[in-house]
């Protein structure tokens, strides 16, 4: 449904999108996820026809956004970080006119409004005024422009943003309810959403995507190492120096204090070596007491780190 193959934007000597590429099917929920200014909007106005590509190619629907941007609004509904909603205006009056500039009839207009009030939950609102509304019940009126014209493809910007956590899980419970039919991308700061909700995460970094993959297998990309949490009782600088000597412990952090004598430590080692058994041998040596040795699982937040921390590094080094 969507196609992306080397997209690139400038501003200046600013390079905001560099050489992007991925794609998006029907019935597939995408997430969006990068720090502030790595490209996610920049990426996101290209594809809604807001904004133009300095290079590169990008389809929707198989309608080109830059030769062919008519046909392509008609396949997306957007919905930017700010919501451009007509306070003053009446709920059912600002989607009956959202309707009619997609170009909806009047009976269509009618319909759609009506489908959009239910499937969005505004039945209490209706009578309301849209500045009278909570952020959350904003939130729902912009998903509900969004998808007046009943388009294949989604695209949300920031769709949780300044929202309390039950309004935040009433948005993603609608976003995986249209996710069912529809192509979905959407941009989060909340990684705990990404992971719930996304069938794919894409994460860009300094305007490059470093990362395009289930959260199960962006996870697993950062398994060539293995991570322990290990607590030990003994004298800290003999276990720190014991370590650094190793050979097997490519890093180690001391995490806390767990009492006057038990330190807590997260270390990294090579995947497949025996390290628990190592550190075993190390406190069977050493005299230490073990308290704990148990693997280290690795979520999506640290995935994200360890890859845009990576990628600004390297950026750092080329500069």
């Amino acid at each position: 449904m969507i196609e992306v193959n080397n997209l690139t934007k400038r501003y200046g000597a600013t390079l905001a999108v560099d050489s992007v590429s991925f794609s998006a099917d029907s019935g597939e929920i995408v997430g969006f996820i990068g720090p502030n200014g790595a490209g996610k909007s920049t990426t996101m106005r290209i594809l809604t026809c807001y904004l133009p590509a300095d290079e590169g190619s990008a389809t929707v629907g198989g309608f080109d956004v830059f030769s062919e941007s008519i046909e392509v609004r008609k396949k997306i509904g957007y919905l930017p970080e700010s919501t451009p909603l007509y306070t003053d205006m009446g709920v059912i009056d600002y989607l009956k006119f959202v309707g009619q500039i997609q170009g909806l009839s009047g009976q269509e207009v009618k319909s759609r409004v009506s489908a959009m009030v239910d499937i969005c939950g505004l039945e209490k609102m209706v009578h309301k005024d849209v500045g009278e509304l909570s952020k959350g019940y904003r939130q729902r009126v912009g998903l509900a422009q969004a998808l007046i014209h009943d388009p294949p493809v989604l695209i949300l910007d920031e769709p949780t943003s300044g929202l309390d956590p039950y309004q935040i899980i009433e948005i993603r419970n609608l976003i995986k309810e249209f996710g069912r039919e529809k192509t979905i991308i959407f941009s989060t700061h909340i990684l705990s959403q990404v992971a719930i909700t996304c069938d794919r995460v894409l994460i860009i970094s300094n305007g490059k995507l470093v990362a395009n993959g289930t959260p199960d297998e962006l996870q697993q990309r950062t398994q060539d190492n293995q991570y322990l949490e290990v607590t030990l009782e003994g004298e800290q600088a003999e276990i720190e120096t014991q370590f650094a000597q190793s050979g097997f412990i490519h890093n180690f952090q001391l995490t806390q204090n767990v009492d006057s004598s038990a330190l807590a430590y997260e270390i990294t080692s090579e995947k497949g070596h025996k390290t628990s058994d190592e550190i075993a041998r190390l406190a069977y040596q050493n005299q230490w007491a073990v308290v704990s040795i148990q693997p280290k699982a690795v979520n999506l937040e640290e995935v994200f780190l360890r890859l845009t921390e990576s990628e600004t590094q390297l950026e750092g080094a080329n500069s």
